[in-house]
């Protein structure tokens, strides 16, 4: 157990490849609760929805939840989040924990020239349980009475083990699965019911350790990591959750200037070609000039890799030699694509 986010955390239960191996073979589950939520309600709350954020909100339909970013002026990142759309004129924010009294504060101020919308702090009103990989619906199912085929992004209402529940198709492990969200008095029995429930699959409990190691081979950004206030949405190659054609919002003149002008460095996904791992803040070595740092680095358990993230030069040419500098020996390493994995259709 570790201090995240001012909540006491799991690192692991199993351990961490065990639990990484799980999510993707099988089913992990995950208590998140530490996540928080911030809701927006209101006539006006979708112009205050879409003043904050930098994807298009009006695109969601009741139902419908959407990845985007709060945006500083300068196009940097406040925080990630999902925005749920609940009604027409209520909105679910889902922030990370270590963000919720400063993302409050950024969203009660930044939705007031919207007009009739209000923005309400409901962290408390909520526990959140995620049930992620292959086998995430099979487990679930005979738990709700709620259709689990919607699509990915969508949610539904229902009750989840006898408990009034809404349930989202989303996760934060680039495996198919279902974010719970329950009061939190009946967290711990829909906990219990998913792990037994998940016992002929071998459902396996997973903590933050495997969360990161998943989340970094479908390279998902992690805020305070890969993205924060120094970092532009372009940067972080996240233009897709940036809608050009809404209308103004917070940052967008930043971030036209910049993809006008050209993005000055890029977040890059790299692989090391000898045994080391490397972590986050270590160099990023081109030629002889350090050019940049990691941002997530980690050896993963599924694709037996040595792999991370680092924000490099746009100058830098995908096929340029790269090495990163560990415990002062520069260890040769290649850019690739990202993500790194990526889950089989059906």
């Amino acid at each position: 157990m570790v201090p995240f986010g001012g909540w006491e955390m799991p690192v692991e239960y199993s351990g961490i490849s065990d639990e990484h191996l799980a999510v993707r073979t099988r089913a992990g589950l995950f208590d998140v609760s530490h996540m928080g939520q911030i809701e927006v309600a209101g006539r006006d709350a979708l112009a205050g929805v879409q003043r904050i954020t930098s994807n298009d909100a009006a695109k969601l339909r009741v139902g419908q939840a959407q990845y985007s970013a709060l945006t500083t002026g300068r196009g940097t990142f406040v925080d990630d989040l999902l925005v749920y759309r609940l009604a027409d004129d209520h909105f679910l924010l889902v922030v990370n924990a270590s963000n919720i009294e400063k993302d409050f504060g950024w969203i009660a101020e930044g939705i007031a020239p919207a007009g009739d919308a209000v923005a309400v702090n409901t962290s408390s009103r909520y526990a959140l349980i995620a049930v992620q990989g292959p086998a995430s619906r099979e487990i679930l199912q005979p738990l709700t009475g709620a259709d689990l085929g919607m699509k990915y992004y969508w949610f539904a209402t229902g009750e989840v083990a006898g408990v009034r529940a809404t349930i989202s198709r989303t996760g934060y492990t680039g495996e198919d699965g279902y974010e719970i969200f329950v009061a939190p008095q009946y967290a711990s029995r829909v906990w219990d019911a998913l792990l037994e429930a998940g016992r002929g699959v071998d459902l396996r409990p997973a903590g933050l350790g495997a969360r990161d190691t998943l989340r970094l081979e479908a390279a998902m950004r992690l805020y305070g990591n890969d993205i924060d206030d120094q970092t532009t949405v372009l940067e972080a190659d996240l233009e897709w959750i940036v809608s050009w054609t809404k209308g103004d919002f917070v940052g967008r003149d930043a971030l036209a200037a910049q993809k006008a002008a050209g993005v000055p460095r890029r977040l890059v996904g790299f692989e090391m070609l000898d045994r080391a791992i490397a972590r986050h803040g270590y160099p990023v070595i081109v030629g002889d000039e350090a050019v940049g740092v990691v941002t997530s680095g980690t050896q993963t358990p599924f694709l037996k890799k040595a792999i991370g993230m680092a924000y490099v030069p746009a100058s830098v040419s995908a096929d340029a030699e790269v090495a990163i500098e560990i415990r002062n020996r520069r260890i040769p390493a290649r850019l690739v694509p990202l993500p790194f994995y990526k889950r089989p259709r059906k």
